[in-house]
């Protein structure tokens, strides 16, 4: 099947001639956006976990910039996934009060699993939707009305001890049934016992990518930074909070000796296979939060690092990006898989239950949804950005780290950046490899698209790349 898609929108390319270049200017912001009602489910599990209280608090962090043809915004959410409805009515504010056009915006989300739902329609999760569509698009207006002549320069440096590929292949039988009462090739974390471990099924991707902003007295204004680190948790699970995404923020002021208008933020990378468990390891027991301040510490040195290996900051930076919304298909169960799905919802004695795989019935539901959905495709958003050397990608799903490791090799660019939950949260994002191997990232309702889709939005990425880079300059 030839994938559809329409392009939204066409980089604007600045003339290349000396003294002919406009100077970029950027504006940041951070906007609270912490949920003020409570109690409020946190859904990143497969039971209800209700939050009383928060932490720390939630921010929409926003990036504008302009080079005088084009502006576009960059905001990094704290959340689990901003549901795409909530994202576009958001930016469909922001650029009514900025005329920054809705397709040159990226919202990302972090990923917290501490976080609360973004798509209420009563009660405190209701109320919760209205603050956070106000304040993702205040974030932009801010940033927009704070823009200033800047500069730019984007790096990387590596931070390898902290991100693990979660999917193991195990030792022969050691391999449990999945929840379809099928055997897995692979298995999603695994746990520490060298018994069971055999070797992981994927890489990582070491690296914190970087962009730097300072303003014309070359003082700190932005870092927008970048991990493939899913999350970290390891808190009070009664709480929300922005988990090492939000402490990494509020420690990077201290690193480049930024004033109160500096911003910082972290993006998350592709990170649908990994997560911070060291597998094989044990490590000594954590007071709560404890391991997300040494996570967030780490990365804000390594940010620190990379910001070093910045020659020179550009006052002259091209700008340029495309949008393309890319059709998909939706996965479909087999007639036998919906099947046993319904005889395993109808079961009840608590014994019989018990005799089934761990989350059976869970997927079982996830399959009859899956067998009963109404549409037969999903259009997702895909986006392309080019900053003077640095190109940045974002893919809506949880993607696994090789499908970035391979947009950052094949890239025009000298430097990419992937982002992940980009734009809102459709799943899972495994290789058609990986999809054959099984585990938990490939299962019906955790993936819900096509099995080819990571192939399909990698050549359209690159395609879209080529486009900002046909004239190969920076």
């Amino acid at each position: 099947m030839r994938t559809l898609f329409c392009v939204c929108v066409l980089a604007s390319f600045l003339p290349v001639s000396r003294g002919a270049e406009p100077l970029l200017r950027a504006g940041a912001s951070a906007v609270d956006v912490t949920p003020q009602e409570y109690p409020l489910n946190m859904p990143g599990g497969f039971s209800a976990n209700m939050a009383e209280s928060a932490h720390d608090p939630l921010y929409a962090r926003a990036l504008v910039l302009s080079d005088g043809a084009t502006t576009l915004a960059m905001v990094v959410l704290d959340s689990l996934g901003a549901a795409p409805e909530v994202l576009d009515e958001a930016k469909a504010l922001a650029a009514g009060k900025t005329g920054i056009p809705v397709d040159h915006m990226l919202i990302s989300s972090t990923h917290t699993h501490s976080g609360p739902p973004s798509n209420g329609t009563s009660g405190p999760a209701g109320a919760y939707r209205t603050l956070l569509i106000a304040g993702l698009a205040e974030s932009i207006v801010q940033a927009h009305g704070r823009l200033q002549p800047a500069q730019v320069g984007a790096a990387a440096a590596p931070l390898p001890e902290e991100v693990f590929n979660r999917r193991w292949y195990l030792k022969p039988g050691k391999m449990p049934l999945n929840p379809f009462g099928q055997m897995d090739t692979v298995k999603m974390n695994p746990g520490t016992s060298p018994d069971v471990l055999d070797r992981p099924a994927g890489p990582t991707d070491p690296d914190i990518t970087v962009l730097s902003v300072q303003n014309a007295k070359r003082r700190p204004l932005v870092l927008f930074a970048n991990y493939s680190l899913h999350y970290v948790g390891g808190m009070d699970k009664a709480q929300i909070s922005a988990d090492y995404f939000g402490e990494f923020a509020r420690l990077m002021p201290s690193r480049v000796r930024g004033d109160d208008n500096f911003v910082a933020m972290m993006s998350n990378g592709t990170s649908g296979d990994i997560n911070n468990i060291p597998v094989g390891v044990t490590r000594p027991p954590r007071a709560p939060f404890e391991q997300i301040r040494i996570v967030a510490g780490k990365a804000a040195d390594t940010a620190w690092k990379a910001c070093g290996k910045i020659d020179q900051h550009q006052a002259v930076a091209r700008l340029g990006m495309i949008q393309r919304e890319i059709t998909l298909k939706y996965r479909r169960p087999t007639k036998e898989q919906v099947d046993e799905a319904r005889r395993r919802v109808l079961v009840k004695d608590p014994a019989e239950i018990e005799k089934l795989p761990r989350l059976a019935v869970n997927y079982a539901h996830s399959t009859i949804n899956a067998f009963e959905r109404k549409e037969d495709t999903l259009t997702v958003k895909l986006q392309a950005i080019r900053i003077g050397g640095l190109a940045v990608c974002g893919i809506p799903f949880e993607t696994f780290a090789e499908i970035g490791l391979n947009l950052k090799a094949k890239s025009p660019a000298p430097l990419t950046m992937v982002i992940g939950l980009a734009n809102g949260r459709h799943g899972y994002l495994p290789t058609p490899e990986q999809h054959q191997l099984g585990g938990y990232e490939t299962w019906l309702g955790t993936n819900v698209v096509q099995e080819d889709t990571s192939v399909i939005l990698t050549d359209n990425l690159l395609e879209m790349l080529g486009d900002l880079w046909k004239d190969g300059a920076n």
